[in-house]
């Protein structure tokens, strides 16, 4: 017994009439009465009794036509749930993200998708930037929000980034420090300050950017602890333990215990939004990235309004 089948018994037992169930199916009448007689022939009992006059369900027709339009809308139902899967309107998403994405992009990108994809399950994984980009290769991550990474080494192509958001980095040192109370800092003298650092394996697209701010000076900062997320960083500082560089979105969680200072030629930071090259093609990954932009082009507005 064949879904085709089924489809042509209910139409001919909706209508009750060989020609205008042919006509409903867009077939000619004669192929329609072979392939009801087949499914006849394949269950062993009649479904209809003709007549040169009439076509009538027999018991067996009567029940199985409940039977049939119960699969049949089954049938439709699976189909349409598995365009919505295609079309990325339901399924499982798992986005990883860097911590300092929670204070600009993140709360908005997940209220948009959310209310986009109301049938898409939404896991978030705070994750460093390297730790995402294995977890993307490894297929265990559908999409993450890393900072100042591009992905390289022979495996770089299986990735692809696309920078959602940039903001300036500043400097974050106890209040009580003598450069806190400074309108701007220079990169030099960043390295007569004690600082609390992050470490390249897990970060080396943001550490790169601090060293590319430093220049040739960046080997001779005073590191006194290396840390992998900012909060533990504002820790340190909050502490007195000595300064950090982080994205300027950070003003929204320091203590009065810290200062944030900007850094003399507004060096920049950026948000990428990071995916399997070869997933392209999943409509989710795409949506979340969708709502990434317009979360991120919402920041970015009352700066240049």
């Amino acid at each position: 017994m064949e879904i085709r089948q089924l489809r042509y018994f209910m139409a001919v037992a909706d209508e009750l009439h060989f020609g205008r169930a042919a006509q409903r199916l867009h077939m000619s009448q004669p192929p329609l009465s072979v392939q009801v007689s087949r499914l006849e022939r394949e269950i062993g009992v009649a479904l209809f009794e003709r007549s040169t006059r009439r076509v009538t369900l027999t018991p067996a027709g009567v029940h199985l036509k409940d039977r049939a339009r119960r699969i049949l809308d089954e049938v439709d139902s699976v189909r349409g749930e598995m365009r919505d899967f295609v079309d990325g309107l339901a399924g499982q998403l798992t986005a990883g993200f860097v911590s300092s994405a929670n204070y600009t992009v993140l709360p908005e990108v997940v209220q948009l998708f959310r209310a986009r994809r109301e049938r898409v399950s939404l896991t978030l994984v705070p994750l460093t930037s390297g730790e995402q980009f294995d977890r993307l290769r490894d297929g265990t991550l559908d999409v993450g929000i890393v900072r100042d990474e591009i992905p390289t080494g022979p495996s770089s192509a299986a990735l692809t980034t696309e920078v959602v958001y940039e903001e300036r980095l500043v400097m974050c040192l106890p209040v009580a420090h003598p450069l806190a109370a400074r309108a701007e800092i220079v990169p030099e003298e960043i390295l007569d300050v004690a600082m609390i650092t992050y470490p390249r394996s897990l970060m080396p697209g943001f550490v790169g950017r601090v060293d590319q701010m430093l220049g040739f000076s960046a080997g001779s900062m005073r590191v006194v602890e290396e840390v992998a997320h900012q909060e533990t960083a504002l820790g340190f500082v909050a502490a007195g333990v000595g300064g950090c560089i982080l994205p300027e979105s950070v003003r929204q969680l320091v203590p009065p215990s810290i200062a944030v200072v900007p850094i003399a030629g507004s060096p920049t930071t950026r948000l990428l939004a990071a995916r399997r090259s070869n997933d392209e093609g999943n409509a989710s990954s795409a949506a979340f990235i969708e709502c990434l932009r317009d979360a991120a082009a919402a920041l970015r507005a009352p700066l240049s309004a």
